[in-house]
């Protein structure tokens, strides 16, 4: 007796006998399978394949609760679920271009690597135990020497481990780094010099500078009419604010040319207006620049221009997941978990 798909708020299950048959060869008695049998043998395959679509948009509580199904039972079957979408939709054996990024898994600095085919807006692996060189290894290792060669565009942020693992695994492959992360850098930045005129100016001052640290960082067509007043009066008070948040917000420009030795000067200009300004932040970024110009520049090829923000909008849904889930501790369910979110299933 196995429980099938329910009519209402009735729960059905089917009743029913196996063939047994004795097998001459190895003279052992074996049972017929049963396609639309579940592989627990408690369920049927599309009441187990109805659980797994709901756990989509559920947590498993929820799902359990409404099924009248233990916690146990409806992870065992999302699992089961995950697999058999994976195994129908693999990841393609021609890997262009990836992206990689660390994901938090929990509190105290314990991450894992994500890593993306960013051709077709898919994550195609997760694992590690930190975000270490030999972490990114398990992915190539997994991957193999052949598929290693297929990759021509790896896009990372500038974390070093990242970088000489892919280029030791993937000598084809050509570094692109990442717009977001290094943006990030650069509203840093932008906060240190924010926090340092804080101190500096007098007391009347600081009332224009307290609280505006969101109307800074943020992109002035997403503020809203209240943001953009205090927006414009603090930079009109304070000089050395307006000109770091001029040059935050021109930076993004880089990413438009398609010729890198346009792209050196605007970069040239860029860093030329730091000078006599006093800031200091802005300088260690212009440097930090500098130093990874070539991962940054290999952008403005035509055959490099793909999406950057998938790797962001992945970190976001991964983020979702897991308040969904109240943490997840099994790192293979969590892999399954994101892997299978982008696969559209019937």
């Amino acid at each position: 007796m196995v429980r099938d798909l329910d009519a209402g708020d009735a729960n059905i299950y089917l009743e029913f006998e196996y063939r047994r048959v004795a097998c001459p060869e190895c003279k052992a008695v074996k049972r017929e399978t049963l396609t639309w049998l579940a592989k627990s043998g408690r369920f049927t395959q599309r009441f187990e394949d109805r659980i797994g679509q709901m756990c989509r948009e559920m947590t498993i509580k929820r799902v359990a609760d409404l099924n009248q199904l233990s916690w146990d039972q409806v992870r065992r079957m999302e699992k089961s679920y995950m697999h058999r979408i994976l195994k129908q939709h693999p990841p393609s054996q021609q890997l262009r271009a990836i992206g990689i990024d660390e994901i938090s898994i929990r509190k105290g600095h314990t991450y894992a690597i994500v890593v993306a085919d960013l051709d077709r807006h898919r994550p195609i692996w997760l694992g590690g135990q930190g975000r270490k060189e030999q972490d990114l290894q398990l992915f190539y290792n997994s991957m193999g020497p052949e598929r290693c060669n297929t990759v021509q565009l790896a896009v990372m942020d500038m974390w070093k481990p990242f970088r000489k693992a892919t280029l030791k695994h993937a000598p084809n492959a050509q570094i692109v780094f990442d717009k977001f992360h290094i943006m990030r850098h650069l509203g840093n930045a932008l906060d240190q010099v924010r926090r340092s005129e804080y101190k500096r100016v007098s007391e009347k001052d600081r009332s224009f500078i307290k609280g505006q640290r969101y109307t800074l960082l943020s992109h002035k067509a997403n503020l809203d009419l209240q943001g953009r007043r205090a927006l414009r009066i603090l930079l009109k008070v304070n000089k050395r604010l307006n000109k770091a948040y001029l040059l935050k917000e021109s930076f993004g420009q880089l990413w438009d040319y398609k010729n890198p030795t346009w792209a050196r000067k605007f970069f040239d200009n860029w860093k030329s207006q730091l000078r006599w300004q006093r800031l200091k932040p802005f300088e260690i970024f212009a440097a930090m620049i500098e130093r990874h110009w070539d991962g940054i520049i290999s952008y403005c090829h035509p055959d490099n221009k793909i999406s950057l923000g998938f790797m962001e909008g992945l970190n976001n849904k991964i983020r979702v997941i897991q308040r969904r889930a109240y943490g997840i501790k099994d790192q293979e369910y969590l892999m399954l978990k994101v892997i299978t979110s982008f696969i559209k299933t019937p």
